[in-house]
């Protein structure tokens, strides 16, 4: 009963929070379509949608799933590092929170977006979400996640923030500045490497990684519920990083055919100025 009252308290404290920051991003946007400077309605949408998930991986009875089940875990997983990271960035948060709450963005937050466009951030934070997978699923801290409320909050919390700041070169929201589409095409690979191995492992592997499970259920089915959870991985990420990456090459490619456009009318130009130069 005391569990459940707790975990009502935190959902409406969730909420409430949540409520909080859509109301300040949505009077960001009255403010800037008063400016004449409004933003797509993609955009917002897509933090409004990245704030919800936040809330019911957090916050609605989604989050108690992950006690019986390795799957609700991995539901709550992708949420929080795949899915809701890069939908919040895509609503230019920091240009509409801060025009919400009427004053400029701080400088150091200004200047910590713009060092995460370095190709140096870009690493760090592929190192931060790589080793934040991999820890939390040593079948030591997992248990440890899975007996204690705090560790719990931690490792919730610690999917959230690596999540943000991986997707943070990706998405490129402001002031980020842009790396070379080439390199996030890398980057995006690269990532998929640990789910590859965690998830490849969850799925055919013929033991129970995580035993805590077994207290409410046969081994039968908490091996079922492995390899479900593995598969579930294994196709968001795929599809997700899929998605990024083609996004990323259209861009890399429009650029290339830029330059090749350009350097296609310049030659003749170029050429001719060089023969007017030789016979002057």
């Amino acid at each position: 009963m005391v569990h459940l009252q707790q975990s009502i308290a935190i959902g409406v404290g969730l909420a409430i929070a949540a409520a909080m920051l859509i109301s300040v991003y949505a009077l960001g946007l009255l403010r800037l379509s008063a400016a004449s400077r409004p933003l797509p309605i993609w955009r917002s949408a897509a933090f409004v949608a990245g704030v919800a998930i936040v809330w019911a991986a957090l916050g609605s009875p989604l989050a108690s799933c992950d006690a019986g089940s390795l799957t609700g875990h991995m539901v709550q997983h992708l949420l929080l590092m795949t899915i809701a990271p890069p939908l919040v960035l895509l609503g230019e948060p920091v240009r509409l929170l801060s025009t919400g709450m009427a004053s400029s963005s701080p400088r150091a937050v200004v200047r910590l977006f713009r060092r995460a466009g370095s190709l140096g951030a870009a690493m760090a934070f592929w190192v931060a979400a790589s080793l934040t997978l991999v820890l939390w699923h040593v079948p030591a801290v997992f248990a440890l996640a899975l007996g204690s409320p705090a560790w719990h909050a931690t490792e919730q919390a610690s999917f959230l923030v690596t999540g943000l700041l991986f997707w943070l070169p990706v998405i490129e929201p402001w002031p980020v500045r842009p790396l070379p589409p080439w390199s996030i095409v890398l980057y995006l690979f690269m990532a998929t490497l640990p789910c590859d191995v965690l998830s490849g492992f969850l799925v055919f592997s013929d033991r129970i990684a995580y035993a805590a499970y077994l207290s409410g259920a046969s081994e039968a089915a908490v091996l079922s519920d492995q390899q479900r959870a593995g598969a579930l991985m294994w196709t968001v990420v795929t599809i997700v990083y899929v998605i990024a990456g083609t996004v990323v090459s259209s861009r890399l490619l429009t650029t290339v055919d830029g330059r090749a456009d350009r350097s296609r009318l310049a030659g003749p130009t170029s050429r001719s100025g060089v023969r007017t130069l030789r016979a002057g």
